[in-house]
C-alpha cells in the first residue's frame, strides 16, 4: 500500500509537525483526566475503569504521534535546509516553522512521557 501524495504534501507535513505533538499531549491530558474522574465516580462500579491500562495506552499513542510529528518537522527541515528562515514564502515560513517544531516536539515528547508516567503511578481516589 502506497501513501497518498496528499499526506506527504509539504503544507500538511509543516502543520502536522508544528501542532501534532501539542494536540496529542492535549488529548492525552483531557482523556486521562476523564478516565481518572470516571475511576473515582459511582460509574466505576459498573464500568470497572482500569486507569493504568488507559494511561499506558494514551502514553504509548502519544509517544508514537509525537515521534511522527518530529519526523514530519525534520523532513520539512531537511527539504528546506538551504533556505534561510527569513527567506521568501512559502519556503522561508516552512523552514522557520519546522525549526520551531523540531524543538517543541522534543519538549512535548518529554511532557507526554512525564505526565503518562505520573498518571500510571498515581493512586486515584485518595483524600489529601
Amino acid at each position: 500500500m502506497r501513501l497518498s501524495a496528499r499526506y506527504l504534501d509539504p503544507e500538511f507535513l509543516q502543520w502536522f509537525g508544528l501542532f501534532g505533538a501539542a494536540l496529542t499531549w492535549t488529548v492525552q491530558l483531557v482523556v486521562g483526566f476523564g478516565v481518572t474522574i470516571a475511576r473515582c465516580g459511582p460509574a466505576n462500579a459498573v464500568l470497572g475503569v482500569d486507569v493504568k491500562a488507559w494511561e499506558l495506552a494514551l502514553m504509548g499513542t502519544g509517544i508514537a504521534l509525537a515521534l511522527l510529528a518530529e519526523a514530519a518537522a525534520l523532513n520539512i527541515l531537511w527539504q528546506t535546509r538551504n533556505v534561510d528562515y527569513g527567506g521568501p514564502p512559502p519556503e522561508g515560513r516552512r523552514h522557520f516553522f519546522a525549526l520551531a517544531a523540531s524543538i517543541g516536539n522534543v519538549l512535548f515528547l518529554v511532557v507526554i512521557v512525564l505526565s503518562g508516567t505520573g498518571a500510571v503511578f498515581h493512586q486515584p481516589c485518595t483524600q489529601s
